[in-house]
């Protein structure tokens, strides 16, 4: 992976769990990679929003790290989350992935605690001190409270060899686009990822490399599809695509999206349990609902 490309679609592939203790369920794990990777995506990212790395006890992430790297066995990059609050265990944390075997890190803004752009930018700088591999910028304001402006994006490109890419979960269009627009120029080529589902081929049309996405995890050919589509120019197949992952959105407004997501996947029939408590819960009519969109989705061919 010296070349490695940060581009198509990634999944932040969840963790599965068992219902009795929520231990982690490393088979089902390995089991979904295979799934996910028959499908067609182009990386696997673990403790990804998704993945509830948010959650997981550091003995957890090592031994999901681990199982990670070994079925995936070079087949598509690996990126790790690793970002922690503190400078100091992120690039622990980092060092440790890296040692492992991941090919690229991911790494969140450090969260509850608002920094300055300048404490961003010393903290990714420190991060990249300390390792070897391509990193990926996470900006997600709504979960963490801190958000990375396009100019100190930018400027992390152009200072920092192994910062290669940047994912904008904001929800802000224009913030995705101005990351697109001020890395055009930064002496080396830099990607920048949709990290809402809704955005993957907007991102690609206006330059940017692919996305990082939740969807995935429900229906990774369709989702991988949208990239590949673009790619072959076939712009109105690769939209038909990206409608089709929409409906997910109904239920959205009944509880966390990586909550929903979970259920969907085991309601598909995967032993994969729910998310680690408190963050499980979703009403009776979410879960009509939910039922609703995975029929129809099931009879228009998604998978």
């Amino acid at each position: 992976m010296a070349e490695l490309k940060m581009k198509g679609i990634i999944v932040p592939i969840l963790t599965p769990m068992h219902p009795q203790d929520e231990s982690v369920n490393i088979p089902e794990l390995r089991n979904q990679i295979e799934r996910q990777i028959a499908g067609g995506v182009h990386g696997i990212f673990p403790f990804g929003t998704n993945g509830e790395g948010y959650i997981l006890s550091l003995k957890e992430k090592e031994e999901i790290l681990e199982a990670v790297v070994d079925q995936v066995k070079g087949r598509v990059p690996v990126y790790a989350g690793t970002g922690c609050i503190s400078t100091r265990d992120t690039v622990y944390m980092s060092k440790r992935a890296e040692a492992l075997g991941a090919d690229a890190l991911s790494i969140i803004t450090p969260s509850f605690a608002l920094a300055s752009q300048k404490e961003l930018y010393d903290h990714y700088v420190e991060v990249a001190k300390n390792v070897n591999i391509p990193i990926i910028l996470y900006n997600i304001p709504p979960r963490t409270g801190n958000r990375i402006l396009p100019e100190t994006v930018a400027k992390l490109a152009k200072d920092v060899d192994l910062i290669m890419g940047a994912k904008d979960s904001s929800g802000d269009l224009d913030n995705l686009m101005a990351y697109i627009r001020l890395t055009r120029d930064v002496g080396k080529e830099f990607s920048v990822l949709a990290g809402n589902d809704g955005s993957i081929l907007t991102c690609l049309k206006a330059g940017g490399s692919g996305g990082i996405a939740g969807r995935a995890n429900l229906y990774p050919k369709t989702v991988a599809s949208i990239y590949d589509l673009f790619t072959a120019g076939r712009l109105d197949e690769a939209q038909a695509a990206q409608d089709a992952v929409a409906t997910i959105q109904r239920v959205f407004k009944y509880g966390n999206p990586n909550t929903i997501i979970k259920k969907a996947v085991a309601m598909m029939g995967y032993p994969v349990g729910d998310c680690r408590k408190p963050f499980n819960y979703l009403c009776d009519e979410g879960v009509e609902e939910l039922r609703t969109v995975l029929r129809e989705n099931e009879e228009k061919g998604l998978c």
